[in-house]
């Protein structure tokens, strides 16, 4: 989707060699905070077809890459009273983020999906390595057996998850993905890997506590609403990267609160605030 005054970047078509760029007519260097229509064209594989990168009020500023779960033949959890899909829902507050952060000016943004279609798991981190996201959020409604349970969690990448229910979670996201490294352990391509993933789990559990401080008070958390599992599409990104799921579509109240749009702008704000908070640390 175009927003007036908002330079778009389109990703086109595959190519087997890497990026090909195809630099239009663009203007001359534009003032600090003046719009100007322009485009640059980006030849990637056909995982990245079509995303859209919104452009800052100062250029080069960090892209956020935003994942609505779920998506197409996908659809996750159904909501108590039936009325709604998760996929929809996802979709409708990613959506809401992406406009809150354009009109604010301060990042780029990007989102896996635009509307109902299903992106695998590998496709999402590609997008995100492809385009040189700085952070990476997905967003997924919460389902649980006890109606009873609400409140909003972010988990971050980690080996070992923080109990049970999170360990069963990731295992339930995580079944359609691959293995995710061919490399023998202990050697030295693994090590380096394993260093840097060190760095990727610090700065995810720094991403979601500032998310978390954020949302404490306008937002209803879960008592422990930092979480920690083994998310196969939060490793794959190899940027900083949380999992938040937005409330539980299985209770009454946070179902009713998640399908308007005022009952999500205290976490879409929250979310907002907390993003451009972390990358404004990491220019």
């Amino acid at each position: 989707m175009l927003l007036a005054g908002i330079a778009i970047l389109v990703v086109g078509a595959a190519t087997l060699a890497g990026f090909g760029i195809r630099r239009g007519d663009l203007p001359g260097k534009a003032l600090v905070g003046e719009a100007r229509d322009a485009s640059l064209t980006l030849d990637l594989p056909s995982a990245v077809a079509d995303v859209a990168v919104s452009e800052a009020r100062v250029p080069g500023r960090p892209i956020l890459l935003i994942d609505p779960g779920h998506g197409g033949h996908d659809p996750g959890s159904k909501s108590v009273s039936g009325a709604v899909e998760e996929k929809a829902l996802t979709l409708a507050l990613s959506t809401e983020l992406r406009v809150l952060l354009v009109a604010r000016g301060r990042v780029r943004v990007a989102m896996t999906r635009l509307d109902d279609r299903y992106v695998a798991l590998e496709q999402r981190a590609d997008i995100a390595r492809r385009l040189g996201a700085r952070l990476f959020v997905s967003i997924h409604m919460d389902h649980a057996p006890n109606p009873l349970a609400r409140g909003v969690t972010v988990y971050s990448l980690a080996d070992v998850a923080s109990d049970a229910d999170a360990a069963r979670f990731a295992a339930a996201e995580n079944k359609l993905a691959t293995p995710l490294s061919s490399e023998p352990e202990g050697s030295v391509r693994a090590m380096l890997s394993d260093l840097a993933l060190r760095d990727q789990m610090e700065d995810s559990a720094a991403l979601a506590e500032r998310i978390v401080r954020h949302a404490a008070g306008p937002v209803l958390l879960r008592p422990r609403p930092h979480q920690f599992a083994a998310f196969h599409v939060l490793r794959r990104t190899d940027i900083p990267a949380v999992l938040v799921e937005a409330g539980y579509i299985s209770n009454v109240d946070d179902e009713a609160a998640l399908m308007t749009p005022q009952g999500r702008a205290p976490l879409v704000l929250a979310l907002a605030q907390a993003i451009e908070a972390d990358l404004a640390t990491r220019r």
